[in-house]
């Protein structure tokens, strides 16, 4: 489970952490090749998983990057191509068979919190083939800052909420999962 990594990993890994998270977020960092590196809210995930090429069953007429669905724990799971869909190249084309992949599964921060507050609501969830799921960060939001629009490809722009320049120089690509959620076909989300 993502929390048993968080607290392993991050946590007893830099005993000053929790201090220095202080009005910061943690955030999942993903590698989406060529070469962007993006970081999801670890409040809207809820759990990074590996799932089987062949027990994700395609469904037609939809977009490309809606790779189809998998049985995540007895509930229909859509898995989209993140990479795809925010218009790099698909994972097929990347060079490489895969008999598995990694899927980042996502909620929506409104379901969040509705199950704070115990309502029993609809799920709306997602699961995100990336290429690596590649370590946690600490980021202020405070410090995520608006692309300048010739920096990002028009597929991404829905998605975007913003950027987070790092002290190294590193560009960290801000992803809004409500936003990747909304933008499958709605009639598909509702069935899950």
């Amino acid at each position: 489970m993502i929390s048993e990594f968080t607290t392993r990993g991050v946590v007893a890994g830099n005993p000053n952490a929790e201090e220095a998270a202080g009005s910061k977020q943690q955030f999942l960092r993903l590698h989406l090749p060529p070469d962007t590196t993006a970081i999801l809210p670890l409040a809207q995930i809820a759990e990074v998983l590996t799932v089987p090429t062949a027990q994700i069953v395609p469904i037609p007429h939809l977009p490309a990057w809606v790779m189809g669905v998998y049985n995540w724990r007895g509930e229909i799971l859509w898995i989209v191509d993140l990479g795809h869909k925010i218009g790099q190249a698909p994972l097929y084309q990347q060079g490489t068979s895969r008999s598995s992949y990694t899927a980042v599964v996502i909620h929506s921060t409104q379901q969040v919190a509705e199950r704070q507050s115990d309502r029993k609501t609809g799920k709306k969830v997602l699961g995100l083939l990336v290429n690596q799921v590649e370590d946690m960060e600490w980021c202020n939001p405070d410090n995520i800052q608006s692309p300048p629009a010739s920096a990002v490809t028009p597929e991404l722009v829905p998605y975007l909420r913003g950027y987070f320049p790092k002290p190294n120089g590193e560009i960290l690509v801000v992803l809004d999962g409500d936003s990747i959620i909304a933008g499958m076909p709605q009639s598909k989300t509702e069935a899950s």
